[in-house]
């Protein structure tokens, strides 16, 4: 019915204004008990699932809902009764800011992909940290997804992330760390060591001054080079990242069945869905290959089904995440996918 009825609807209006209508209406239908129960049987998970224990926190499937879905922090946990076993939050910014201008949300339907430039549009930390307050028992792991505001300087985010992780750290499980974002200028800047490494020791240092650890993973792109993936894990590992996330979206337009003449009148954006698998699979094995054995990574990007997952998960993820791929598949994504692992068990090398 999604594909057939449902999509061919949504796809008629404009990509932005489909997702605050779903955030709308998804906000306060999860919030009735009928309606969790009601979804639970139709979308969760139905058998016991591949379960996870990692960075001291247990994971009751494998596959999460990335992040720039729920930039508000919203839905949170509730996603849970949609088969989901863990969620980002944000990316979410000290200061509420628009974002970049509209019109920033396009979907390329022969390629199964979407291009966005939202450009960490955010209500602020005050905001969202007061909406997940209120969840005084989370049913799935969350992550804070910490961005730095438009107007900061490179040189200053140091305080952006930091404000951002002692705000939130009462009221999230774990965070990840944004600083491969393609929207935000100069945003990837911040992988090189000499802006990085601050970022990184300052995260770590405020962390010890909490009565509880909770791991701290780093958000990694798709588009650099192998020698930079492997320096970035490196220079993070050293001082004291947890694990990554991998990847971010691509600017990268090779290969696409959009005409150049589209994707001109488009413009700039980070790139995301079925085109993009292929370059997260390079960038997830990279990861994995600099970082060893037992250093947690999410997988995320192009993911449409089982084989997809498992793929990521063989390349060396720990655990997966999804977006465009529900979009374009349906909100029975997640539980399709969970039966596939669950069926090739077997198959998925633990890391």
């Amino acid at each position: 019915m999604y594909k057939q009825l449902l999509r061919p609807l949504a796809f008629r209006i404009d990509g932005e204004t489909v997702h605050h209508t779903m955030m709308w209406w998804a906000s306060r239908l999860l919030r009735c008990p009928m309606t969790r129960a009601l979804l639970h049987s139709t979308y969760g998970r139905r058998k016991k699932e591949v379960e996870r224990d990692l960075m001291g926190l247990h994971f009751q499937g494998i596959v999460g809902f990335a992040a720039g879905f729920d930039k508000g922090g919203e839905l949170a946990d509730r996603l849970e009764t949609m088969g989901y076993s863990f969620m980002e939050v944000g990316t979410v910014t000290p200061l509420p800011q628009p974002g970049n201008p509209k019109k920033r949300i396009f979907r390329l339907i022969k390629d199964e992909a979407l291009i966005n430039r939202m450009g960490f549009n955010s209500e602020g930390l005050d905001v969202v940290t007061a909406r997940i307050k209120r969840r005084k028992k989370r049913n799935i792991p969350i992550a804070g997804n910490l961005g730095k505001n438009t107007a900061t300087p490179n040189e200053a985010a140091v305080a952006d992330y930091t404000f951002g992780l002692q705000q939130l750290y009462p009221y999230v499980d774990f965070f990840v760390v944004n600083v491969s974002c393609p929207n935000v200028k100069d945003l990837r800047a911040l992988q090189r060591e000499d802006t990085l490494a601050p970022i990184v020791e300052a995260l770590v240092e405020a962390r010890q001054k909490q009565s509880t650890y909770k791991p701290i993973l780093l958000k990694l792109g798709a588009d650099p080079t192998e020698e930079e993936l492997t320096y970035t894990v490196k220079v993070a590992l050293e001082k004291g990242i947890d694990g990554f996330v991998v990847s971010n979206t691509t600017t990268h337009r090779e290969g696409l069945q959009t005409t150049d003449e589209q994707l001109a009148a488009i413009g700039a954006g980070g790139l995301s869905g079925r085109p993009l698998h292929n370059r997260a699979l390079r960038a997830v094995h990279c990861v994995r290959s600099a970082a060893g054995k037992g250093v947690p990574i999410i997988g995320v990007g192009g993911i449409f089904s089982g084989q997809d997952a498992l793929a990521m998960l063989q390349a060396g993820a720990s655990l997966v995440e999804v977006y465009t791929g529900v979009i374009y598949e349906g909100p029975v994504l997640a539980r399709k996918i969970n039966k596939y692992l669950k069926q090739h068990e077997d198959e998925i090398p633990q890391w």
